[in-house]
């Protein structure tokens, strides 16, 4: 049976056998948000069923191909379509294409993601910078031997989003008119939206917005010392006295719909890195 590396070495061997060029950048994108891609000048699509030892996204908004391309004269890898436990990966499998892209060579990791919003004051289409994350309601992806080549057994995540990248962000958003939150994402594993008490749960104890997805991804990056920065679509208000269902055709429009503002902030984060 071939380790963890051994596989990563695979897979990184047939990806660059198909674009030679390293990446600089990776990006994430999550549900409704893979219009990203428009914005490169594209050099090559691989898909993942193409791909070695890469898990194939199920997910209804997600493309399941990797994109190489050119971006303000820097080299981008873009992930349209990721992965989630609740579609019955394993840990590994959810951040396995994230160890890849280090291996590729990326040098700052971006993630998005489409949320549901607890802070009352923040409304559909908004979007949160995320500052911070609580990860005790999913699995955490370093459980099992630690592999010293990706990084230390215990590392630290006093500030798993970087500060820096927070900081260049709001002022791009304040340059492009475009107003922003900045708050702390909670990850739960899914795939069932959230309950009332559920919600004011996580209300309590400090969150503003709740997702399915970015901390494993979060947590593995920081492990490989990799500089990463997150943001949210907030396509959902889970707290309200109103008519409180919410579907995932829902969460796609409202994302798909605040997709150009968030398309604007990554680009111009991509050009000024």
């Amino acid at each position: 049976m071939q380790s963890i590396l051994e596989k990563i070495q695979d897979t990184v061997a047939y990806i660059r056998s198909r674009h030679s060029q390293p990446p600089a950048v990776g990006v994430v994108l999550g549900s409704g948000l893979g219009n990203f891609t428009a914005e490169l000048e594209v050099q090559h699509e691989i898909s993942y069923n193409e791909i070695p030892h890469f898990p194939v996204s199920t997910v209804e908004g997600h493309k399941g191909k990797l994109v190489f391309g050119r971006l303000g004269g820097k080299e981008v890898v873009v992930m349209a379509g990721r992965f989630h436990f609740y579609e019955g990966y394993s840990m590994e499998d959810v951040v396995y294409p994230i160890r890849v892209m280090k291996y590729l060579g990326i040098q700052t990791l971006i993630l998005s993601n489409a949320a549901g919003g607890v802070n009352k004051a923040y409304g559909v289409g908004d979007l949160m910078i995320i500052r911070d994350h609580i990860s005790q309601f999913m699995p955490n992806p370093l459980v099992g031997k630690n592999e010293k080549e990706f990084g230390p057994r215990f590392p630290d995540m006093s500030e798993p989003y970087d500060k820096r990248l927070i900081a260049k962000v709001t002022a791009i958003a304040q340059q492009l008119s475009i107003p922003v939150h900045e708050g702390v994402y909670v990850g739960v594993t899914g795939p069932t939206f959230e309950t009332r008490a559920e919600y004011l749960m996580i209300h309590a104890m400090g969150g503003d917005a709740v997702g399915m997805s970015t901390v494993p991804e979060v947590i593995t990056a920081v492990h490989m010392g990799l500089p990463v920065f997150a943001m949210s679509v907030i396509t959902d208000i889970g707290i309200r006295d109103d008519h409180n269902v919410i579907t995932h055709e829902e969460v796609l429009a409202a994302a798909h719909a605040a997709e150009p503002k968030m398309t604007a902030i990554v680009k111009q984060l991509v050009i000024e890195l």
